[in-house]
């Protein structure tokens, strides 16, 4: 082999690797930033079709609705934004706790979309809280996920807790 060829080797060797190096980088720092959605029942059971059950730690978003009755403000700092909350759906339910200024929008009974990290107990730490509005859009995720889920009106939780 002449020199001539394998300089070109060499540079086209070099040239793959530092596009796959490229590559996964971008894909390492692409996966800390990606927020799965999750309805309560995949958080407990895992997902339909890879029976997947998110980490503790991970970062997620929860689709389900309020909870009538588990909406519950901290009334130790009259000053404080802390609440929790239950959002649930037909196969189970979460527990959300928020430090912050919910939307106009938020309230027992309706459609909510919960971004934060999974703590231990399924638990979740909310970072935000979106509430369903009234446009007629939802994202088709949002909506084949609360029709499938939202099967059982909320007191038929209530008498499964006690």
């Amino acid at each position: 082999m002449n020199i001539r060829r394998r300089n070109r080797l060499w540079l086209i060797c070099s040239i793959l690797v530092g596009v796959g190096l490229t590559l996964a980088l971008i894909l390492y720092a692409l996966r800390s930033s990606i927020d799965l959605f999750y309805t309560p029942g995949e958080i407990i059971y895992g997902k339909r079709e890879t029976h997947q059950i998110p980490e503790v730690g991970q970062r997620l978003r929860v689709g389900g609705m309020v909870m009538p009755g588990s909406v519950v403000r901290d009334d130790s700092n009259p000053n404080s934004l802390k609440i929790t909350f239950t959002v649930y759906d037909a196969e189970g339910e979460v527990d959300v706790s928020y430090d912050g200024i919910l939307p106009d929008l938020f309230k027992e009974g309706q459609g909510v979309v919960v971004q934060g990290e999974l703590q231990a107990n399924n638990h979740v730490l909310a970072k935000e809280v979106l509430a369903k509005h009234d446009e007629n859009y939802t994202p088709p995720e949002v909506e084949k996920a609360m029709q499938e889920n939202h099967r059982r009106p909320a007191a038929a939780y209530k008498d499964n807790a006690s």
